[in-house]
């Protein structure tokens, strides 16, 4: 037996009619009275700012600061509300197309409101309400929307009459008073996009790298598609809602006479590939030199009167963006090998450079690199106790006490938690560098490098971190005997003398990397070269520790240093920044010019706010700093000199090169200095902690981990002919010892 549906009462249907008809009614009357309500509230209330304010830019909004490469590349941008400004004319067509095609096509028709858009909509949203199959729809107008973003404290996003009275107010306006063209360009600065990109400019570059004015068809179809659901159509997160939001973009462009119908059907099943790079400073190619930047022009506004994060201004650096992407990826790539040679040296009981010695291929590709829990196994095993140590340091320890579990039971409880003591062995044995490029003619930084990764790391191992330089500290000892009348072909003994610590009733006697000594005479030269302690303690005695102080002070070296004797060997913090200062300095023939990395900052209409102004001042006689960089030219090119392998291993032959390693106690630290008459380059290699170290000696040496960060980075420039430093450019000669006036004299 089949049951019947009810049929509907003729009194029903009719109830049913009356009511949609008497809907439409209303929505035809409201539709038909909202110019009037406009026309009485735009000339009662007080509800929308001044006219000024519109003209000025001054509505709520704000700009981001854009710092620029010296090669013109984005190095950063800094901003509450990610957005750079952008003007009507310099927008290619088929954003605008694509815009007026899909959200408003009768703009250039209406006057701020859309009455059959308007009444369309209204009509849609009520029958939607009463079951019928129509969706919510807000007809406004481009126009309207804009009114929105510009004064969306005082218009809201309340589905109301009064909120829509509001926005068409605002809408007529903006239109009485300016352009179409105007409206456009205040709307396409205006709209949000994800990832805090307001306006089509942050957005084509957060989404595909590139200014606005490059966009094609396709990226702008998909940047206007997603005006609908920013993240629903976001073509990084969901390609193929973005692909499909896009089309009906580029259909509604064909509809338009904006798009061929032949270029739709051609593009249409394709994606639209994004390179997503957000404004976060972590996504910058040069992440440390982008927070470096930050910081600086925010200390510089803070004084000026100026917002960094709201002012829109426009920072030109020194930054050469080409330089730096190599000094990036020669620091990423050498750190990688050298973790993986850390990682396996401390794998097993024995040392893996018994097998591997210095081969780094291997390292990176064995089971003691490869597998995690291999990694410093060897280290941790026969560590418990440091281990114990690095937990009591840890915050998460003092968070436990302070709550009041007892520390033992507190260190317990860490130590069984695997996820922290894996994070906490992770962090200890995680190699760090830093690489620091500067041209010494006028101090412009080149390429700045603080660490592995931003992201993970935001100790900055350029400016901000201070270790002992240890014999990369000897040529400003040897310029400061230079200067004062020693002759570089002046012989000491290899040999250990013992000197007498003031006031500790202890001696100092320190011996050369090895514990060897030759006993023989060597030539200051020759004793820079070999980097022999024995000579460098017999200059600073008879130099006395304060003069050399004095002396590093005014060659660049900012850092507080100890007038010890050991200051001979390097023994006091200071920063990579200080020591490229100090090289800089030689590497100028004397002239000091401190590191400089803003070179201007001009407002959003190109007033010149702040310019940078070269003043060297002479630290050093000329022909001292030839005569120290010609002792420091054997560093590299004679066999016995210890940054020799900078030549062969690197196969950068030719150039004029003067420079130094250095290696701390325990092998905590490895540096090395390399100066070129164009650029200085100075490299930092080490774990943050310096209780954790290279292995073996030969792996610990500055002439083996910073060395290697250098050469990779030189060996990458010198290959890339649009910023490789030149063959031909020498430092000078000294003259010859008969002309130079060898009595020594008091500094």
């Amino acid at each position: 037996m089949t049951t019947r549906r009810p049929e509907r009462s003729s009194h029903g249907r009719f109830r049913r009619a009356t009511k949609v008809l008497f809907l439409l009614a209303a929505a035809i009357t409201l539709a038909a009275l909202l110019p009037i309500g406009y026309a009485y509230w735009f000339t009662t209330s007080n509800n929308l700012p001044e006219l000024q304010e519109i003209e000025s830019q001054n509505f709520e909004l704000t700009l981001a600061t854009v710092a620029y490469t010296s090669d013109g590349q984005v190095l950063g941008r800094y901003g509450r509300q990610n957005r750079t400004w952008i003007t009507y004319d310099s927008l290619p067509g088929h954003v605008v197309h694509a815009l007026v095609a899909i959200e408003d096509h009768r703009f250039w028709r209406h006057w701020g409101i859309d009455m059959w858009r308007t009444f369309s909509g209204l009509t849609q949203t009520l029958l939607g309400k009463i079951g019928l199959p129509f969706e919510q729809q807000g007809g406004s107008t481009i126009t309207q929307q804009l009114a929105r973003n510009l004064y969306n404290s005082q218009i809201g996003f309340e589905v109301s009459v009064e909120r829509k009275l509001k926005e068409m107010g605002a809408a007529v306006q903006l239109e009485r008073r300016y352009a179409k063209e105007e409206v456009l360009e205040m709307y396409l600065n205006t709209v949000p996009f994800r990832h805090n990109a307001f306006g089509i400019e942050a957005a084509a570059r957060t989404y595909f790298d590139k200014p606005a004015t490059q966009l094609d068809t396709l990226e702008a179809a998909a940047l206007i598609g997603m005006l609908a659901a920013s993240t629903r159509y976001d073509p990084a997160r969901n390609p193929e809602n973005s692909r499909v939001r896009r089309n009906a973009v580029l259909r509604a462009m064909v509809r338009r006479d904006n798009l061929s119908p032949e270029f739709y059907g051609h593009h249409k099943d394709r994606l639209t590939p994004t390179t997503l790079r957000t404004a976060d400073v972590t996504q910058s190619f040069a992440p440390y030199a982008a927070e470096y930047v930050r910081q600086w022009v925010q200390a510089w506004g803070e004084k000026a009167g100026f917002d960094v994060y709201e002012d829109g201004l426009v920072v030109y650096t020194t930054i050469d963006g080409r330089i730096q992407q190599h000094a990036e990826t020669a620091a990423r790539g050498m750190l990688d090998s050298l973790q993986a040679v850390a990682n396996c040296e401390w794998s097993t009981s024995t040392s893996k450079r018994l097998d591997f010695f210095d081969n780094m291929a291997l390292y990176m590709a064995d089971a003691c690199h490869q597998d995690p829990p291999q990694r410093f196994a060897w280290y941790w095993e026969t560590h418990q106790e440091e281990l114990k140590t690095f937990i009591r340091e840890t915050a998460h320890f003092r968070e436990l006490v302070r709550a009041g579990i007892t520390p033992l039971e507190a260190l317990n409880r860490l130590r069984d938690d695997a996820a922290f003591i894996d994070s906490l062995k992770n962090a200890k044995t995680r190699l760090e560098t830093g690489l620091l490029s500067v041209d010494p003619r006028t101090g412009h930084v080149k390429a700045w490098v603080g660490g592995r990764s931003l992201a993970t790391e935001w100790y900055d191992h350029v400016s901000v971190a201070r270790r002992q330089p240890g014999s990369t500290f000897k040529p400003i000892l040897y310029a400061s005997a230079i200067q004062t009348g020693w002759s570089p072909d002046e012989e000491y003994q290899d040999k250990v003398f013992s000197y007498p610590v003031p006031g500790s009733g202890t001696v100092w006697a320190p011996q050369n990397s090895g514990g060897e000594s030759t006993g023989k005479y060597y030539p200051l030269s020759e004793a820079l070269a070999r980097s022999l302690n024995t000579i460098s303690a017999q200059l600073i005695h008879e130099l006395g520790p304060k003069q050399v102080v004095q002396f590093a002070h005014g060659m660049g070296i900012k850092s507080d240093l100890e007038a010890v004797l050991s200051l001979a060997l390097g023994t006091s913090d200071v920063s990579l920044l200080d020591m490229v200062t100090a090289y800089s300095t030689l590497a100028n023939l004397g002239a000091r010019q401190d590191p400089v990395v803003v070179l201007s900052i001009e407002d959003q209409d190109g007033t010149p706010l702040y310019e940078y102004h070269l003043e060297p001042r002479v630290e050093l006689l000329r022909e001292t700093a030839a005569t120290v960089l010609d002792m420091m030219r054997d560093v590299i090119d004679k066999p016995y000199g210890t940054g020799h392998r900078i030549r062969w291993q690197f196969g950068l032959h030719g150039y004029d090169f003067a420079g130094k390693t250095g290696t701390t106690q325990e092998r905590a630290d490895g540096w090395f200095m390399l100066m070129h008459p164009e650029l200085v380059t100075g490299s930092w290699v080490g774990f943050n902690d310096r209780r954790i170290a290279f292995r073996s000696d030969w792996w610990g040496q500055g002439a083996h981990n910073a060395l290697f960060v250098v050469g990779d980075f030189l060996q990458r420039i010198t290959k890339d002919a649009k910023v490789a430093i030149s063959l031909e450019a020498k430092f000078p000669m000294p003259e010859t010892s008969e002309s130079v006036e060898t009595d020594r004299y008091e500094y």
